[in-house]
């Protein structure tokens, strides 16, 4: 197509001007933004040189006719404006989660596929560069076949950050929403996307966190923690989402006789002592990558018995965006490949609403938390 693909953006902060960075960058022009504070949008707009600004979505629609949508906005107001886009015929690039609940991800998902547009999923972690060595070394056969997965990670958040929507459920929020999407993309993308079976135990380990007023960016929420947390004009609002997880799955894998096992273990409140990592371990070898997301370096563990760091292709370092920031990388890399489909481009597979909806049942099954055998008598 030589004609530039339009986007409209929903959303101002980190994830919406992200997005619209990530679509100019991919080669598509983003005709306009809408945001729920009309001074907020009109800024932002301006600044990046965006031509409408507004805050109801339906009329963004109509007056900017987009291609695309992208939705920059916390998972629990997404299901309107997506239903909305994909009425027009729009495609959708969304960022996770998809929504709040299993129940409504499936009705997006079934929606869109009537429909037949285009989506995109941003559990985009995927897309590290380590990530995608890995999944070429396991393709390749250097650890034999898989057998095992483990995924640690301990963020130590500051307990005080400014209530919002990651505090809700309702909106969103929570470690399962905003961590493990990513922990369960990258594994799927390495291992296999075929998730045969999945338990887990959540916990809320805060209670509850100060409201704090201006907080419009989710980067940086910490700057909004108060000086003072005794007093006592200070409200707080109470969680109800999961501080804490810890999830086992099974998984086919093409290269593997048997389901693979998969651990997921996250402390988002809890202090890490040595690095967090992601480890494949196969039948003839294993490979680590240190980081939560698999930001490296990665190391092999073969026929000669130790951990040796190996070097990232060049083929694949080529073809990764030159952008700083994982997060904003990751999403231009999943963004050129929607833009590419949609232009009529022969592309891999990426993750879609098909995967967005999954990950939401999936979530709400592990919310459930009723695995459990009582054997206190036993």
């Amino acid at each position: 197509m030589s004609k530039k693909l339009k986007v409209l953006i929903h959303g101002t902060g980190f994830a919406g001007q992200g997005h619209a960075e990530a679509f100019r960058w991919a080669g598509a022009e983003v005709v306009g933004m809408v945001g729920r504070t009309e001074s907020v949008v009109t800024e932002v707009a301006e600044k990046m040189g965006i031509p409408f600004a507004g805050t109801d979505w339906g009329q963004a629609l109509q007056e900017c006719q987009p291609d695309i949508v992208s939705i920059g906005t916390p998972g629990g107001v997404h299901v309107a404006p997506i239903k909305a886009a994909i009425a027009q015929g729009c495609h959708v690039f969304c960022d996770k989660p998809l929504t709040e609940s299993g129940e409504t991800a499936r009705e997006l998902y079934d929606l869109a596929t009537q429909k037949g547009v285009k989506t995109a999923f941003a559990a985009s972690f995927r897309y590290m560069p380590e990530v995608m060595h890995a999944k070429r070394l396991v393709a390749d056969g250097a650890i034999g076949e898989p057998l095992e997965v483990e995924c640690i990670s301990h963020f130590n958040l500051e307990r005080d950050i400014p209530f919002g929507w990651s505090h809700r459920k309702e909106d969103g929020g929570g470690r399962l929403n905003n961590n493990f999407t990513h922990k369960l993309s990258i594994v799927t993308s390495v291992i296999g996307e075929k998730i045969l079976s999945i338990m887990g135990e959540v916990r809320d380990d805060l209670g509850k966190a100060p409201i704090v007023e201006g907080v419009h960016n989710f980067k940086t929420r910490r700057e909004h923690i108060p000086d003072d947390l005794d007093d006592p004009s200070l409200t707080w609002g109470e969680s109800n989402v999961e501080w804490t997880y810890t999830v086992l799955a099974k998984m086919h894998s093409e290269y593997a006789s048997k389901p693979v096992s998969v651990l997921f273990k996250h402390g988002g409140l809890n202090p890490r002592f040595n690095e967090d990592h992601l480890v494949f371990y196969g039948s003839k070898g294993a490979i680590y990558i240190k980081g939560h997301y698999g930001s490296g370096p990665l190391y092999l563990y073969g026929a000669e018995k130790e951990w040796q760091e190996v070097k990232l292709p060049a083929d694949i370092a080529a073809d990764v965006p030159n952008i700083e920031g994982d997060t904003e990388r990751n999403w231009r890399y999943l963004i050129r490949e929607l833009v590419r489909d949609v232009s009529g481009e022969s592309v891999a597979p990426y993750q879609t609403f098909r995967e967005g909806s999954q990950y939401q049942q999936i979530i709400d099954i592990i919310r459930r938390c009723d695995s459990w055998v009582d054997v206190s008598d036993l």
